[in-house]
């Protein structure tokens, strides 16, 4: 078989240091953020890498339709747009970029906690409607509480640095991984997390065992009320069960930067959109958490890195 030449697919929208980075080390790309998944299937076969944030799903069918891919780069941190098991049976390698947005997370689920805590974002309607209610929305402090981790890598790093200054003990669970006990996080079982946690936070990826994790018998087994956040992927969370948990006082406060469905007019047909978001407990983003100003470039810039080492059959160049 011919040996492809080394020619990059960029399917969807990244910052300009991506591909000028390409172009000083002269690795020929296609820049096509507009294309579709039909236009890109029909010409996939010319490229040895796919470029890729969401844009869609890269099935089996996709990759089949590619003999010479060899790697496929997404500018982010999840992969689970990518058929992760049919990459590996065809040999092309995954490269992410957890580093680039992970600041972004932290900061962003930090400030989401704070608001639900403080009462921000029910004070700042009720003020619109002509409301001023004080003793209503006397807020909740962080300071000595017990943050739980799920999740325990790039995001769930970040999160526990930034909470470093809250005077909170952190602790953390990561189901594939042991020995991570650090400065910023006390490493425990899950059991520890349902007796201990006054906020639980997730930060892992969805798999087939973490889809619909958490649901009624998940929460019925946290001993005090939690705050709950979820800046991982929303088909980790049955948004019923936190629906119930909140009416019931065992959630205290919800927030989402990311949904079971996404974006409209998908979203508005759920049964639970209309009670969650008419619910003053909840705190909502559009999935953004991690796409701040500043990670837009570092997500590009660390993937770049990571294409043009893997592309000289050297190590990723990035520490976590």
């Amino acid at each position: 078989m011919t040996k492809l030449t080394t020619r990059l697919l960029i399917v969807d929208d990244i910052h300009p240091v991506f591909t000028e980075k390409l172009t000083t080390n002269h690795i020929a790309f296609d820049y096509l953020p507009t294309i579709g998944k039909d236009e890109a299937l029909q010409i996939i076969e010319q490229y040895s890498g796919l470029v890729i944030r969401s844009k869609f799903k890269v099935d089996a069918a996709f990759m089949d339709a590619a003999p010479g891919l060899r790697f496929i780069a997404r500018g982010g941190a999840g992969m689970d747009n990518i058929d992760d098991t049919h990459a590996r049976k065809k040999g092309i390698a995954l490269i992410n970029a957890p580093e680039g947005n992970r600041n972004a997370v932290g900061e962003h689920m930090v400030g989401m906690l704070l608001g639900l805590m403080n009462n921000l974002y029910r004070s700042n309607t009720e003020i619109g409607t002509g409301l001023w209610r004080r003793e209503e929305n006397r807020g909740l402090e962080l300071t000595g509480r017990t943050v739980a981790l799920i999740g325990y890598g790039n995001n769930g790093g970040a999160m526990a640095r930034k909470l470093m200054g809250f005077d909170v003990r952190v602790i953390a669970y990561d189901k594939y991984k042991t020995g991570f006990s650090d400065e910023y996080a006390t490493e425990v079982t899950m059991d520890e997390v349902v007796e201990q946690a006054d906020v639980l936070s997730l930060h892992i990826p969805l798999t087939d065992m973490s889809r619909g994790m958490v649901d009624e018998a998940y929460l019925a087994r946290f001993q005090k009320p939690i705050f709950f956040l979820n800046g991982a992927r929303g088909e980790i969370v049955h948004i019923p069960a936190i629906l119930n948990a909140l009416d019931e006082g065992r959630v205290l406060g919800a927030a989402f930067d990311v949904l079971p469905v996404e974006k409209f007019p998908g979203l508005a047909e759920q049964s639970w959109f209309g009670p969650l978001t008419a619910h003053e407990k909840v705190a909502l983003s559009p999935h953004v958490a991690g796409w701040s100003v500043e990670s837009y470039f570092k997500i590009a810039d660390v993937l770049v890195q990571k294409v043009i080492a893997h592309l000289a059959g050297g190590a990723y160049p990035i520490r976590p």
